[in-house]
């Protein structure tokens, strides 16, 4: 999904961000599940998705959206 997304490497994931990763995906056509935007928060903070907390995922799964709309 990433890679359908543009997003070619660790470097370029980490500049963009989780949410923005995420959400470039979603433009891409996919259609991810929130796990993956764990799983990218995970990957960047060298932890396994399910060590991402409940806090950080209430954080991350309003971020999305508001992303989107400053990007319009």
């Amino acid at each position: 999904m990433l890679l359908s997304a543009g997003i070619r490497s660790e470097e370029q994931q980490r500049d963009m961000g989780s949410v923005a990763a995420y959400t470039a995906v979603k433009a891409a056509g996919c259609k991810p599940s929130l796990n993956l935007l764990w799983a990218i928060e995970g990957a960047l903070t060298d932890r396994d998705w399910k060590e991402v907390s409940r806090d950080e995922r209430t954080s991350l799964l309003i971020q999305p959206d508001d992303y989107e709309r400053r990007e319009k």
